[in-house]
């Protein structure tokens, strides 16, 4: 029993360099000098002929606490406070705001990993539509999708329609994020064709959740399908195409629309590489 406390005694007692302390716990000399500058691990001896760092098993063991309050996302003036505290409302406080904090980044990471999934499938199926020349009609199911939207006319310039600087400002000023293709849905598909100024809503899928005010469904139900490839000048070809398949295969169809562009001026500069879903309603 001596012994082993004489052992303990020993073990407690021992200094180690700043090499040794290095090697044990893995971390670079340089680290354990910006704590020591920045007094959260100190040396607990230093040479006055060599100026050497020394630290006991104690400061030692100090190491792999840094490392998990790193690993926590704490900053190190965070770290030194709760490790200074002697009281648990300190580290209640400090816990409770990282938590807080922690939440906010992983909400806004979410919303980034999720939009940029969104594009990247875009381009791709951009690029299988290109390269299958898939711009054959068809009959399609649209799923049902929650979108946040917002009325607007239409004047045919289709840049300023889909790179919106109204909508954009709206979802900032109403603190929403969006995700995916821009959508326009024409209320009046042949005030369209004809040139004329008509009402749209143009709306994209949340990012985030939002009050249900500001949002509506769309989808849910069998649409006339058929994707354009190109510029938005000739789209109406496109349009006149889906019309005579619908009639030819006893089809009665709407006059509302949506125009998905799937790659748009926000993708690439190629018009001519553009591709746009156009979706028309059916009537039964």
């Amino acid at each position: 029993m001596k012994d082993e406390k004489k052992k303990t005694e020993t073990e407690d007692e021992k200094l180690y360099s700043i090499g040794e302390v290095s090697s044990i716990c893995n971390i670079s000399k340089k680290a354990l000098r910006f704590y020591d500058k920045i007094h959260i691990i100190s040396p607990d001896y230093i040479s006055e002929e060599n100026k050497y760092r020394y630290y006991n098993r104690r400061t030692l063991l100090l190491v792999p606490v840094i490392k998990y309050y790193k690993q926590m996302g704490f900053k190190l003036e965070e770290m030194k406070e709760v490790l200074e505290s002697e009281t648990y409302e300190v580290h209640q406080e400090s816990f409770r705001n990282k938590i807080d904090e922690l939440k906010r980044l992983r909400e806004d990471i979410n919303v980034s990993y999720i939009s940029v999934n969104d594009w990247y499938d875009l381009i791709m199926e951009a690029v299988s539509v290109i390269e299958n020349k898939v711009t054959e009609v068809s009959v399609k199911y649209i799923e049902s999708m929650r979108v946040c939207y917002m009325e607007q006319e239409f004047t045919h310039n289709y840049m300023d329609s889909i790179i919106n600087i109204e909508w954009t400002n709206y979802l900032e000023e109403i603190g929403h994020a969006i995700t995916g293709a821009v959508y326009l849905e024409f209320l009046d598909v042949k005030e369209k064709m004809e040139g004329k100024p008509t009402k749209v809503r143009v709306f994209q899928r949340g990012a985030k959740d939002i009050e249900d005010s500001r949002t509506m469904n769309i989808g849910g139900k069998m649409m006339l399908s058929a994707y354009h490839i190109g510029s938005h000048d000739n789209i109406n070809e496109t349009y006149e195409k889906i019309f005579r398949w619908a009639k030819a295969h006893g089809y009665k169809y709407g006059n509302t629309s949506i125009e998905r562009y799937v790659t748009d001026y926000w993708t690439i500069h190629k018009v001519d590489d553009f591709v746009t879903e156009i979706l028309v309603d059916i009537i039964k």
